[in-house]
């Protein structure tokens, strides 16, 4: 049985920003992971958008694979991606899929998409439902995007005075871009044909983007491992608050900071009940060099990650990912 995770809750209410910068800076630190409440976001939408999720989820899977993924937007299958890539089990990509067994993936569904306007969204089409099947689906979904992005904006400000810069810094750079943020919905089934010991929901994995701030349905599976660089791993679990987000900072924040702050190893454990949640990243532009912050390095702290353009490691980790695409329809 893991323990619960005590972490630190960050109250978007309060007016005294660098006492929240400082909470922060703290929990960035120690966990990686930390709760935001009171953020603006109406409980109103994020119900309706479980609800849509929901219905989305239910239907017959060829329905759904008719918005089968497409530079990573759209639909990914149970089994599709295998987040855990010490795993020696995970898909390869000179493996030919066998639809007479589920593959080697996690076990879970997901649906992804990004903002409907600007440049990026001419690069990086999204792939909705048919309106006639989920007529207030996309509406929903466009309307949590805009939503949830002005909190990241203001989220990626308390960071970066957390990191003692400017607030407008991951701005000034060319980091945050309203269009680059993806959400993805995800849902996890209760009942599994198991075929090992041990399944995992999401198998273990630390996440791309800056930061990412999660909602989900309140089904326990959240855990997380402090230090990912101990072989012998410590699960504890990460209970939803009602009504706050669970945010947690990305590879690429950890890559800036120099290890600084720390992109934490979690996964969602199967419980035996469906679950639902809800996962806004907020992605840098992909053009954007991530490089060391002069902030985090010196003489005897030097840049541990060499400088990379955003896209060019997203497309790194995803190739890993989707270790082989299963055939629509299939």
């Amino acid at each position: 049985m893991a323990t619960v995770l005590q972490l630190p809750v960050i109250d978007f209410s309060s007016e005294k920003k660098l006492s929240a910068a400082e909470s922060i800076r703290q929990a960035c630190m120690d966990h990686g992971f930390f709760y935001v409440k009171n953020h603006g976001v109406p409980e109103e939408l994020i119900e309706d958008v479980f609800r849509e999720s929901n219905r989305f989820f239910s239907l017959p899977l060829e329905e759904k694979m008719g918005v089968f993924r497409v530079n990573y937007r759209g639909y990914s299958p149970l089994y599709d991606e295998k987040l855990d890539l010490s795993d020696p089990n995970r898909p390869r990509q000179d493996e030919k899929l066998d639809s007479s067994r589920p593959t080697r993936g996690d076990p879970k569904e997901t649906f992804c998409f990004g903002s409907s306007t600007g440049d990026l969204a001419q690069r990086y089409p999204n792939q909705w439902p048919d309106e006639d099947i989920l007529p207030s689906w996309r509406s929903t979904m466009e309307c949590y995007y805009k939503s949830v992005l002005s909190v990241g904006r203001k989220l990626l400000g308390l960071i970066a005075l957390a990191l003692n810069l400017d607030e407008n810094y991951f701005e000034q750079i060319g980091a945050y871009s309203d269009g680059a943020p993806i959400v993805r919905l995800l849902h996890y089934p209760g009942e599994l044909v198991s075929w090992s010991e041990e399944t995992y929901g999401a198998s273990a994995h630390t996440d791309l983007a800056m930061i990412t701030l999660l909602a989900s349905d309140g089904v326990p599976g959240l855990q997380v491992c402090r230090d990912k660089s101990k072989e012998a791993r410590v699960w504890e679990d990460v209970p939803g608050v009602r009504g706050a987000f669970v945010v947690n900072i990305g590879d690429l924040m950890e890559r800036w900071t120099n290890g600084l702050f720390r992109s934490t190893l979690h996964r969602v454990i199967h419980v035996g009940k469906e679950r639902y949640s809800v996962a806004f990243f907020l992605d840098p532009h992909p053009d954007c060099v991530v490089k060391c912050l002069e902030c985090c390095c010196s003489e005897t702290c030097p840049p541990r990650f060499p400088p990379i353009r955003a896209e060019d490691y997203y497309d790194g980790q995803f190739s890993l990912t989707y270790g082989r695409t299963p055939t629509a329809g299939k």
